[in-house]
Parts: C-alpha cells; sequence; structure tokens
C-alpha cells in the first residue's frame, strides 16, 4: 500500500523526470538506492561539442503547501554530503566518462509547477 508521503514523491519525481526530458535531458535512473539512501534523479546532457555527457543528480522536494517553505530550503548541508557520497557511488559503477557532474534541486508543488535550481551546491 502507497502512503501520501510515497505518492506526493513519485509525483513530484515524474514532473522533474518530464521537465529534464522536455529540455533535452536523458533520465539515467530514478529513485537508485546505494548504501546511504537513494538518489531521486539521475539525468544526463550531452551540450553540443562536447563528446562526453553531464550527469546530474536531482534532488526533488514536492510540497502541498507553501506554508512549510520551499522544498529547498529542505536541502540542508547533511543532507548534501549524504547526496554527494551516493553520488560517489552511483559513478564508481558506471562504465563510462562523464565530461562534468552537477548537483541540483528540484522544487514541485501540488500542481505539478516545477521550478530546477541548477548547480544548487
Amino acid at each position: 500500500m502507497t502512503t501520501h508521503n510515497q505518492a506526493l514523491g513519485q509525483f513530484g519525481e515524474d514532473a522533474a523526470a518530464s521537465w529534464y526530458s522536455e529540455h533535452g535531458y536523458t533520465v539515467v535512473d530514478r529513485n537508485w538506492r546505494g548504501l546511504a539512501g537513494e538518489l531521486d534523479l539521475v539525468v544526463s546532457h550531452r551540450p553540443s561539442g562536447q563528446t562526453a555527457a553531464e550527469i546530474v543528480f536531482a534532488e526533488v522536494k514536492t510540497r502541498t503547501n507553501p506554508r512549510f517553505g520551499e522544498g529547498v530550503l529542505a536541502v540542508n548541508w547533511k543532507k548534501q554530503q549524504r547526496i554527494r557520497r551516493l553520488s560517489g557511488q552511483w559513478l564508481s559503477e558506471q562504465r563510462q566518462r562523464f565530461e562534468g557532474v552537477r548537483f541540483d534541486i528540484v522544487d514541485v508543488d501540488a500542481r505539478g509547477n516545477v521550478v530546477v535550481y541548477e548547480e544548487a551546491f
């Protein structure tokens, strides 16, 4: 049985994945589980002229009520460190080279409006 929070998280991740796809990114992984937790969304993008793709680790925060503040504010230093460790683990399992690595935070509201904070940390 899916809880309200799980359904809300899935809704937000779907909206974020759609946003990235619409902007020329390829979804590489979703809800990847590592030793220290989970990466919400891993996408890649190959800007013209580059031989290797840039990899983006996106932390998705979905809020139903603005009373609790923007989701981006929930990604504190400790959570950023956990995401960095997980991304290192994810990268070590890959068999390809990436041009660069970026960490985004994606804010999604109850209506599915998406705000992407590129290079958030």
